[in-house]
């Protein structure tokens, strides 16, 4: 039984590289189907794919976040391959990452950026890519090395129990965190990452996207590690009041007064919050318990139908 394998292409304003992008995976997944989703662009990227053989669909609202979360809902499919339209990526890899996908029966097959040429992989992306990887390797696991990856190839499973909330490209951090949080089986493969072709503009902009991808990191660890969040916000309120409050206690014992009485106030105001704060960490650590296992079993109830898993 041969696995049923959709690439699936992003894209806005990618007609200068689309095309080729289309044509490299034909010749590398000569049974695929071929899908191009055109965010709203402007430069005739949908007619370039529709011409080098490619299923063309729009999607209106922008932001790859958005782009994908349309993909996972519209496609049929036993295996999908996520790449980028910008040429970035090596075709070559998408056998050997599918042939992994499907023989080990995993989840989702990472493809690690190898960066081929100074310019390919900039050191300000590099060094974000590093610490957002550590940030969540220590709260959710280092199974990964490169957590922005946008080459990915995943199961049916994965795909239809993938709960996307993020608009643009911090879904890259959604793919992780899901696939580790749920302890999927999964795999990564280094793959070569080169520069974009002469005339192709890159549509990342570093700090912005940056500081996107940091809030969803934050935002997924406040909702799936609230007693980890909560708790260690609940050890700085209480340093805090300590650092406060000692003075104050200290003096109390010595002289039996408190001169600093609004300091008092503010120490045990702060003692407060950090035991509140920790309460709801231990409340919301259960209700998150109770999401995972809910999503856990969703992923498990998705049937997968290709060989190698039973």
């Amino acid at each position: 039984m041969t696995p049923d394998i959709a690439v699936l292409i992003p894209c806005h304003n990618e007609a200068r590289t689309v095309g080729k992008v289309v044509a490299d995976f034909r010749r590398t997944l000569p049974g695929a189907t071929i899908l191009v989703y055109d965010n709203a662009s402007t430069d005739g990227t949908a007619e370039v794919a529709r011409d080098a053989g490619a299923v063309v669909r729009g999607v209106p609202l922008r932001g790859k976040g958005n782009v994908v979360r349309q993909m996972f809902a519209d496609v049929e499919a036993d295996v999908y391959l996520l790449v980028d339209g910008d040429d970035t990526y090596d075709a070559e890899s998408a056998p050997e990452m599918v042939g992994r996908l499907v023989r080990e029966s995993l989840d989702m097959v990472n493809g690690a950026r190898v960066a081929e040429g100074a310019g390919a992989y900039r050191p300000g992306h590099q060094l974000g890519n590093r610490l957002l990887t550590g940030t969540i390797a220590r709260l959710f696991g280092n199974r990964l090395t490169d957590l922005l990856s946008g080459y990915r190839v995943f199961s049916r499973r994965f795909v239809k129990s993938f709960p996307s909330l993020a608009e643009g490209f911090e879904i890259e951090t959604e793919f992780s965190v899901h696939a580790l949080q749920l302890r999927m089986p999964l795999s990564e493969i280094p793959t070569a990452y080169r520069e974009r072709p002469e005339g192709s503009f890159s549509k990342l902009a570093t700090w912005s996207d940056g500081f996107r991808i940091l809030r969803t990191i934050l935002g997924l660890v406040r909702s799936e590690k609230p007693l980890a969040f909560f708790g260690g916000l609940a050890v700085v309120l209480a340093l805090a009041s300590l650092g406060l409050g000692i003075p104050v206690v200290l003096e109390f014992l010595r002289t039996g007064l408190v001169p600093r009485f609004p300091t008092a106030i503010l120490a045990s105001a702060l003692m407060i919050l950090a035991f509140l704060s920790f309460a709801c960490g231990l409340i919301l650590d259960t209700v998150s318990r109770g999401r995972a296992e809910a999503k856990r079993l969703r992923y498990l109830a998705i049937p997968v139908r290709f060989p190698g898993r039973p």
